[in-house]
């Protein structure tokens, strides 16, 4: 019986409308011309043009650094987060704690930035901190974001966790906090390593939330993009673009390799 290729025409016609728009991007980042849509050869002209940019370079290198600080944060809560939500499943608020838990993961970033900056300032004024917005500022709201998928990617390593692995360590004697460091932890490794690429990737990606909590001096790479935008469209910003592309991707690529291990 012959095999309909509807369904593989289907397919490919999804696929070339979640990635021709990059694909071009990825073209036009090695065009010569000075005009971003008009095609005049290949060059590596603007990537050369690009790493000339102070100050791209100084935004790109703030963003990393806000991208593993907050990440790293992140990880640490939400894993905490996870272990205590997996861990004590008979509490009275459980339910209640899960529900806030993934409440950040559907509130609209201009939401959380408000409430953020709302908050940042409110302290101000009670323990005189912070004096100032800045990079700080940023890497908390970004943490306090990617928290929350943390804890998901987390808690999903660990529901599927072989819980006799633990119980088999205590009964040979082991104390708790040695099964933890020697079974759970490294079970839990490529869940780890999942969350903070995740939570890297998002960091890296946000110039909502960051708009609300930076202040003068601490602009991040997006909010560059975005300014420079202002004064038209740069061939520079194609050659940024795709640059971020193959990050973001390998990031993600990365993640998943992580996620999909299960020893």
């Amino acid at each position: 019986m012959k095999q309909s290729r509807f369904p593989l025409s289907l397919l490919m016609f999804g696929y070339a409308f979640l990635y021709a728009p990059i694909a071009l991007l990825v073209l036009y980042s090695f065009n010569d011309s000075r005009l971003v849509a008009v095609w005049s050869g290949l060059s590596l002209r603007w990537y050369g043009e690009l790493f000339k940019d102070e100050r791209f370079l100084e935004a790109a290198w703030l963003s990393f650094q806000v991208a593993a600080i907050s990440a790293t944060l992140a990880l640490l809560l939400g894993t905490l987060a996870a272990l205590s939500f997996d861990r004590n499943r008979r509490f009275w608020g459980r339910s209640m704690f899960g529900f806030l838990l993934n409440v950040p993961l559907v509130l609209p970033d201009v939401v959380i930035g408000l409430a953020l900056l709302l908050a940042f300032v409110e302290a101000g004024k009670a323990i005189g901190w912070p004096a100032e917005r800045g990079m700080s500022t940023i890497v908390i709201a970004h943490a306090t974001i990617a928290t929350s998928y943390v804890v998901v990617v987390v808690r999903a390593r660990l529901s599927d966790l072989d819980r006799s692995l633990e119980e088999a360590a205590l009964d040979l004697g082991a104390r708790p906090f040695a099964v933890f460091t020697s079974v759970t932890l490294p079970l839990l490794t490529p869940a780890l390593l999942a969350g903070w690429l995740l939570a890297f990737t998002l960091s890296l990606d946000d110039v909502v939330v960051a708009q609300f909590v930076t202040g003068p001096g601490a602009t991040t790479l997006p909010m560059e993009i975005f300014s420079s935008m202002r004064l038209g469209v740069s061939p520079k910003i194609n050659a940024l673009g795709t640059l971020l592309a193959a990050a973001a991707a390998a990031a993600v690529w990365i993640a998943w390799r992580l996620q999909c291990r299960r020893r």
